[in-house]
């Protein structure tokens, strides 16, 4: 693994504080000379009497930006890590220092030419909020319209893109010497976390989906997402309506409003469902901070940063998993996550379809009002975690979103169910799956699949044809265990012969004898018993 002075002092830093936190084990697989050079001595490890996840999201944090960005990444995928570890990164959170004035000063006139004093009517020098990206500061344009400017940390960019590169090194190394993390695709995650976090950095990024929730959402009057000012936006900085109102980590504020909560947090249901299932493209991070009380119980939406999309197929995919949750149709359930998800070679599928249908009876014949889907949807990703079944990442987002929303609604309101907002999208899904049109769709879809076969097929077979003439043309395929299975049908087949020859001696009573009984041909016998038998033994072992 090659690396400059910089990543290598990273990667050092890295090291010592996951060592710190006794999380630094799995480093040890990896060869002398790599990693583990740089692992500090087991009575030099300062581990608190906590758990593994609480240890976990302690390193992160301590470890900066990129991880804990990382970290919240990871909280989507409890079929990974698990339901445990993915709760407690849900907490990570970045009060990073904010960057001084000067530098503040220095970044907009490198943007725009002017000082912020010049570019806004008033601008206010202090930050009034901190995180790991940027720091967010209140400010007047000269139109007189009040706004808050976000402005990326200086450096970042730069310390970002080490960490990644540091981050796609130590995967391929994981993926190579720890066999077991390969079900879990260290290297793809971490590129997907890549691109992920490089689209956070561009604020233009933030910018066109805010406009794009605003021209989904255009004639309802039930959200309201800041209105952007691209003429003070850019790359590293974002000028955007300041909104006033009651923040949705405030109830009981909301509540002094005389704004019934149960009816404020089923809009904001619905306005997720409708960014999920309408539009294939919503906001994955609903956690109560980004939810605004407006005026006339409209809900304003902040934080546009991080969000998912949806192709028409996975749409698709989605409603059938969502069908069969809500319909308690645990066969059907765990054929589809069989299928949509990345499963091993020798999964047992009769135990997964098991656990699935466990956890389904027990709302099988309860209200709809008393389901709580977001709870379901853990125990799912964790049975999945379990087999070894991996969901793919857009799924993974959209399931960690639907949990959030949950536990948001309720926190608004204790008495909010998902699973009953979704009785009437259930219901739609239906009824649209009954339409002709949806049909025709499909059928032309498959048209078109089988159009591109029919084109390329007899390309492929020429090829082949090609191939197989000069002699070039060659077929692989992997048996598991092949070798042992060829070693026990030849040990059968000798073992057979020596068990017959036995047999003739004793039957011909070929001497040396005892009591009429040929001595070689019982002891040939007896030991053929004996090694048949531990033959069959190893054989029933691996049936179990």
């Amino acid at each position: 693994m090659n690396m400059n002075t910089e990543k290598a002092k990273r990667l050092g830093e890295v090291v010592k504080i996951f060592a710190r936190y006794g999380l630094a084990d799995w480093l040890n697989k990896i060869p002398a000379g790599r990693v583990s050079d740089y692992l500090v001595k087991e009575e030099d490890k300062a581990v608190a009497q906590k758990t593994q996840a609480e240890r976990l999201r302690m390193a992160l944090t301590d470890l900066g930006p990129t991880f804990i960005k990382l970290g919240q990444v990871l909280s989507t995928r409890a079929d990974m890590v698990g339901p445990e570890i993915a709760k407690e990164l849900q907490k990570l959170q970045s009060d990073t220092p904010a960057d001084s004035p000067e530098q503040i000063e220095e970044l907009i006139f490198e943007k725009f030419g002017k000082k912020p004093d010049e570019l806004f009517a008033s601008f206010e020098p202090a930050a009034f909020s901190s995180a790991s990206i940027g720091q967010v500061h209140r400010a007047t344009l000269q139109s007189g319209c009040e706004v808050v400017v976000k402005v990326q940390h200086v450096g970042i960019e730069k310390k970002v893109k080490t960490d990644l590169a540091l981050l796609d090194d130590l995967a391929k190394l994981i993926e190579k010497y720890v066999p077991e993390s390969r079900s879990y695709q260290p290297v793809a995650t971490t590129r997907e976390f890549r691109r992920t976090l490089l689209k956070e950095l561009d604020f233009n990024a933030e910018r066109r989906n805010m406009e794009l929730f605003t021209r989904n959402f255009a004639g309802d009057d039930t959200l309201h997402v800041p209105v952007v000012f691209p003429e003070t936006s850019g790359k590293r900085v974002l000028t955007m309506e300041m909104l006033h109102g009651v923040c949705g980590s405030h109830p009981e504020e909301i509540a002094a409003c005389d704004v019934a909560l149960g009816v404020f947090a089923e809009r904001a249901a619905n306005i997720f469902l409708n960014m999920i299932l309408r539009d294939g493209f919503y906001h994955a991070d609903p956690h109560p901070g980004n939810f605004y009380l407006l005026d006339g119980g409209v809900l304003g939406l902040l934080d546009c940063g991080m969000v998912g999309r949806i192709d028409g197929e996975m749409r698709e995919q989605f409603e059938n998993v969502l069908l069969a949750l809500l319909q308690a149709d645990s066969e059907e359930l765990a054929e589809l996550l069989l299928r949509y998800g990345s499963a091993p070679v020798d999964v047992d599928r009769v135990g997964f379809r098991l656990d699935i249908s466990d956890i389904l009876d027990e709302i099988a014949h309860q209200p709809i009002e008393d389901i709580e889907l977001g709870g379901l949807l853990e125990k799912v990703s964790d049975i999945m975690r379990r087999y070894q079944v991996v969901m793919a990442a857009r799924v993974a987002l959209l399931i960690k979103t639907l949990v959030m929303l949950e536990g948001t609604s309720q926190l608004l309101n204790p008495d909010f169910s998902l699973a009953e907002v979704l009785e009437p999208f259930k219901e739609k899904i239906i009824r649209e799956r009954m339409n002709p049109r949806y049909w025709w769709k499909k059928m032309r879809h498959r048209v078109g699949d089988i159009d591109r076969v029919v084109d390329s097929a007899p390309r492929a077979l020429a090829d082949m044809i090609d191939r197989f003439q000069s002699g070039n043309l060659s077929m692989r395929h992997d048996v598991p265990r092949l070798e042992v299975t060829v070693n026990r049908m030849v040990a059968g087949v000798l073992l057979s012969s020596f068990f017959l020859g036995s047999s003739l001696l004793l039957s011909f009573e070929v001497p040396p004898k005892i009591a009429e009984v040929s001595v070689i041909g019982a002891l040939g016998c007896l030991v053929s018993l004996f090694v048949g038998g531990r033959l069959l033994w190893g054989i029933r072992k691996d049936i179990k």
